[in-house]
């Protein structure tokens, strides 16, 4: 660490863009502590191996086939023979890692981190830069999307965005910006630029519709490009987030009072947000992951036989309502397997049945069992916990005998306090490339991650990760 604090070489007097311009234009290896350098290394381990689980799926061969028609490029896309332009790589390579939407979470600002910024990252082979570039990068990527994004307090999901396509738009811009160069002037003048380029709604979850996919891919394509213009020399305005028409003002409104502008800029350098990013255990929508080890939990404490089931009640915070529970009789019916995992209902009776929760049971989504037990699964709302620090949810099931099983996770699985441990990112890694790649080439891609930070091309990952 440098003997001046990244935080001292930030003016107060400046507009946040500038500040987290003058903190990303700074920036040094050496200024990152190895534990988040190497908790860095397997979150993107952990988007590789979704990525490949995602190539085989219909929206992964859809996206590819839409962006060919634009020609190829020499940007490895993860999975597939072919090639793209950069942008189109980015796109696509964020679709993959957000597809089946098991990739991870910044849980206080509610943004998928990893499957913007790691797209956007692998620019660095495209440069030519080393692989410790593209880490660092990456690192910083997350640390302006999830400084964004928490000011906001989760108001930005009530509000109808996805904050990943929001947000994460400014950490892909500075981490396309720290690859490109930019100098401080121009870190600013590209936060400027994304705000006219990042979006993102929710009305995907109306009708179980694929736009969510897109959304980290064109947070990284909307960051590259607005790195690029800044590199030269497009000018943007100063005050994106806090100003009259910023970022806040005009996706929050009258809830702009609640925000804490503070936490964009505080403790720079000190305090790194992507050792707080949280791994899924599950195929699931962030809210329903403490409801499947409570219903695991439950499940495997007490025996429980789904037949003797009476109901199921899961107390929740208020934001999970519209995103996982509501309308109730349409997510009790899943049309999908990719609607099955925004459905409390379904994602409770799958774990109550089969004591787990995968991808193949996702496929189940029209089996009549699952579906009658989750008939019975309701909930109520919770406006005593501490969201979004944490996603909790308290069971209680009623068997038809009368007893009462009551069981609370309040620390969800994954979050900082409770972190998925190193061994078990492997196994979810592993398990996602088996049914891909022959494990001796998992393993070699997994060589390639945990050397990134010793100092070869970054080329050395991306080539590893093309199709065959």
């Amino acid at each position: 660490m440098n003997d001046i604090s990244l935080a001292d070489r930030s003016d107060e007097n400046q507009s946040i863009s500038q500040q987290l311009g003058a903190f990303a234009q700074a920036l040094t290896w050496a200024d990152i502590p190895e534990e988040a350098r190497e908790y860095a290394k397997h979150l993107i381990l952990d988007g590789i191996g979704i990525a490949f689980a995602s190539s085989r799926y219909d929206f992964a061969q859809v996206t590819l086939e839409a962006l060919l028609r634009f020609g190829g490029g020499s940007s490895v896309a993860i999975g597939f023979a072919n090639r793209l332009s950069i942008r189109d790589a980015v796109l696509l390579n964020g679709v993959l890692i957000h597809g089946i939407d098991y990739d991870d979470t910044h849980l206080v600002s509610v943004v998928h981190p990893t499957s913007s910024c790691l797209p956007t990252a692998l620019l660095a082979a495209d440069l030519d830069l080393s692989g410790r570039d593209l880490l660092l990068a990456y690192i910083l990527g997350i640390e302006v999307a999830a400084r964004i994004g928490a000011v906001a307090k989760g108001e930005l999901n009530q509000s109808g965005f996805h904050p990943t396509g929001l947000v994460a738009a400014f950490g892909t811009a500075v981490a396309a910006g720290k690859l490109y160069g930019l100098d401080a002037d121009q870190m600013t003048n590209a936060q400027g630029i994304v705000l006219s380029m990042a979006s993102g709604t929710r009305e995907y979850s109306s009708e179980g519709a694929w736009t969510k996919r897109l959304h980290p891919g064109w947070a990284g394509v909307s960051g590259i490009t607005s790195a690029s213009l800044a590199k030269s020399g497009f000018v943007a305005p100063t005050r994106a987030y806090e100003g009259k028409f910023g970022l806040y003002a005009t996706h929050l409104g009258a809830k702009m009072a609640a925000v804490d502008l503070s936490y964009a800029t505080s403790a720079l350098g000190k305090r790194w947000e992507v050792t707080q990013v949280a791994v899924k255990p599950y195929p699931s929508g962030q809210f329903g992951i403490s409801c499947i080890d409570a219903a695991l939990v439950l499940r495997a404490r007490h025996e429980i036989d789904p037949a003797e089931i009476e109901s199921v009640e899961v107390a929740i915070p208020p934001h999970a309502v519209a995103i996982m529970l509501e309308p109730l009789e349409k997510r009790r019916r899943p049309h999908s397997s990719y609607s099955a995992q925004f459905s409390i209902p379904f994602l409770v009776s799958a774990a109550l049945s089969y004591g787990r929760l995968s991808p193949a049971e996702l496929e189940l989504y029209e089996k009549p069992e699952l579906l009658q037990l989750a008939d019975r699964v309701d909930y109520r709302v919770d406006h005593e916990t501490d969201y979004p620090r944490h996603f909790p949810c308290r069971m209680t099931i009623v068997l038809k005998s009368g007893q009462r099983l009551v069981h609370d996770e309040a620390i969800n699985r994954g979050s900082a306090d409770r972190p998925v441990l190193p061994a078990e990112i492997d196994k979810k890694y592993y398990d996602n490339m088996a049914a891909i790649v022959p494990r001796s080439r998992a393993d070699e891609i997994r060589d390639a991650v945990m050397r990134l930070d010793g100092g070869g091309s970054a080329k050395d990952l991306a080539e590893k990760l093309s199709g065959e």
